[in-house]
Parts: structure tokens; sequence; C-alpha cells
């Protein structure tokens, strides 16, 4: 019986874990929000670990560990420290998005955008971390988003390296997303993440991302970019796909 595994937990014991009703998580169910796995006889039940996703806000939780002088210690199904680790969730995430997602031309793009993102990350910190290398790399179906986020230097130091007049963090991002930077890295940086703005501005996919004192950001209804002056700082680089 599916109710002999410890990590699922009735539809009773899930709705105490989340402090909703049942009730609740009925309509969620009927929304698509929160999809329980069913027994042959029909009865919900759901996994420990779905629900404990579900319950953190996924972006708080990496905007801590981005900003936060001393990193936090990450639970490991968040944090890639390598990039082959992180490959190897990307390519399960595609998976997963290739079932899910409704249009099968919009998966291919979502998992490009956040491969985009991660990668450099990788890239442009190598032997450079100030302290943990590594990203924090999570997704939430039900919620249909991916987050991102690493402690390296940021897009201004990246940049600097190549374009020594960029004079803050809004400076930085608006190169990185709309200028053709050409030649190898670090400055191939600004080059992938213009393939990312093409993208979600083609599509039906939403980005934030920021690096230092500055945010860009991109309307999942195929809005334009953004650049706005963020209300904290981040050393690296935070980033929230939603689709």
């Amino acid at each position: 019986m599916m109710k002999q595994n410890k990590n699922l937990l009735t539809i009773s014991e899930a709705a105490e874990f989340l402090g909703v009703s049942m009730n609740t998580l009925r309509i969620w169910d009927a929304k698509g929000k929160l999809k329980p796995v069913r027994s042959a006889g029909g009865h919900r039940y759901y996994s420990k670990e779905g629900l404990e996703l579900f319950a953190q806000d996924l972006f708080s939780v990496a905007r801590v560990w981005a900003e936060s002088p001393q990193a936090p210690e990450l639970s490991q199904v968040h944090y890639c420290q390598t990039r082959d680790v992180f490959q190897a969730r990307l390519e399960r995430i595609a998976h997963v998005l290739d079932a899910e997602v409704n249009s099968k031309e919009l998966a291919p793009l979502i998992t490009a955008v956040a491969g985009e993102i991660g990668n450099n990350s990788f890239d442009h910190n190598f032997g450079n971390w100030p302290d943990v290398p590594g990203t924090f790399f999570a997704h939430d179906l039900s919620k249909r988003i991916i987050v991102l986020a690493d402690r390296g230097v940021g897009i201004r130091a990246t940049l600097l390296r190549v374009r020594p007049d960029i004079k803050d963090d809004i400076a930085a991002l608006r190169v990185a997303f709309t200028e053709q930077i050409s030649g190898r890295a670090p400055e191939q940086r600004g080059n992938g993440l213009k393939f990312v703005r093409n993208v979600a501005t083609e599509n039906a996919i939403g980005i934030y991302l920021q690096s230092g004192t500055a945010f860009a950001g991109i309307a999942k209804d195929r809005g334009s970019l953004t650049i706005n002056l963020a209300d904290r700082n981040i050393r690296g680089v935070l980033a929230n796909i939603t689709y």
C-alpha cells in the first residue's frame, strides 16, 4: 500500500503540515496548484519533500543565501557546487518541463534560459569565487518558477574587465542585456544575457535578474526589458524565471 511509504502523507496529514484545510488541498488539486499522487483506490497522497518545497518561498531562500555576509548552509536539494551537478539537474528539469508545460515549444526555451543564467555563474567566477562556489538552483512546478543565485563577483565586476567605463550596476545590466560585446570570456557574459532577453520578450517567460544594486525585469506576458535600482545589494546574481 502507498501509505506504507513513510515519505507519503495522507490529505489530512498534508493539510496539517501546511496549516490549511483539506478542502483547500482539494481546490489546489483541481486548479493544478499542488498535485498529489493517487492510489489505485483514488486516495490522495503527498510526498513530504514536495510539501516542504511548496511551503518554502524559494526566491526568499535564494536571496538570503546570496546577500548574507556569511552564506547560510543550503539543502543539497538546492545547491549545485559544480557545473556537472548543475547540468545533471538541469537535464532532469528539462524532462519534467517537457511533460508538464502545455507548449512543447516553450519547455526547451525555459531550459535554455535557466541553463544560460546558471552556466554564467560557473563561466565567470571560475577560480575567483569570493567564498562559496556554485549555484542555488531550485524549481517549483506547481508555482511555475525556477530560481537561481550565486555568491560570485557580479555582472559589473565581470564587465569592468573589458568595459572600465561602466559606472554602476544599472549601467552594467543595461550593457549586459542590450549591447553586443564580442570576444571571449569574460565579456561573453553580456552576450548570453541578450539571448535571455530575446527569448523572454518573444515568449511567455518572465525574468527577474538582480546583480549588485540593480535588477532587470521582463514581464511574462511578453513585456519589454526594464532596469531599475534594487532595494538591497546582491553581491553575485539572483534570478527568478516564471512561465
